[in-house]
């Protein structure tokens, strides 16, 4: 076998697809080892497993890096078979300033930049579920992704001008809600600002509790902001799923 023809081989594994066994293994092998990734980091949070599954974890994450390390040398090294990285050292380069390049890089620096900086980057495992962007080249997922940036597109106007109502509507609740509350609890109501995420809290009817008004005309004016909250947030969802129907509608017509 030429070298040629084991880096076409080897760029062909790597590039995530469902259409072979070989290739279908290894999509999911990485595809699952992200996602344990992203487990062992949430799990490690806590005190206790982090303490009695230290070693454990230590070692999957030496194994994970081990693996994704390897993996990008290979992409790197077999990238050369794509026309447009054809050059043995520009396209090179161009591929690793490339977004999925730079992502599958981002997976791997968390662990070796702390050899270098006196840095605690464990956060920054999490950023390993951006590899799953490279789903985005699988032509179902590609279709799906097509779809939703054509009603984006399609619907834009819309959605700025009801992102606008919304933005209006907790500015003017806000600022009333201010000058009714503000005389009877002070400390609660101090400014627009912090009454504005009092505004958010009622519109979108989450509602945490810790800041909420007293007097009858703020508890009439958060009834009716509440119902109007309803309203106002569900246009943007109105909007983008008439755009997905009317999409699917085309697509089947």
């Amino acid at each position: 076998m030429t070298k040629y023809n084991l880096m076409k081989k080897v760029h062909n594994l790597l590039t995530f697809g469902f259409d072979s066994q070989p290739r279908r293994f290894i999509s999911w092998f990485i595809i699952s080892l992200i996602c344990l990734n992203v487990l062992a980091v949430i799990l490690g949070s806590v005190d206790t497993i982090a303490r009695d599954y230290h070693d454990l974890l230590f070692g999957f994450e030496i194994f994970s890096v081990a693996v994704f390390s390897l993996e990008y040398i290979l992409r790197v090294w077999s990238c050369t078979v794509e026309p447009k990285y054809s050059h043995p050292f520009t396209g090179r380069i161009r591929f690793a300033v490339s977004p999925l390049a730079l992502t599958d890089l981002l997976a791997i620096l968390p662990f070796y930049l702390p050899f270098l900086i006196h840095v605690d980057l464990r956060f920054l495992r999490t950023l390993r579920l951006l590899r799953l962007f490279r789903l985005g080249h699988l032509k179902r997922f590609n279709e799906t992704s097509r779809m939703i940036l054509n009603v984006l597109r399609e619907r834009r106007e819309a959605l700025i001008i009801s992102f606008a109502i919304i933005l209006l509507l907790i500015i003017f609740t806000s600022s009333l809600m201010y000058f009714v509350e503000n005389p009877a609890q002070p400390e609660v109501f101090k400014n627009i600002p912090d009454s504005m995420w009092w505004a958010v809290m009622t519109m979108t009817t989450v509602g945490y509790g810790d800041i909420y008004p007293i007097t009858a005309l703020g508890k009439l004016l958060t009834s009716i902001i509440s119902i109007l909250g309803l309203a106002t947030f569900a246009l943007p969802t109105a909007i983008l799923s008439a755009g997905l129907l009317e999409e699917f509608q085309n697509k089947n017509s």
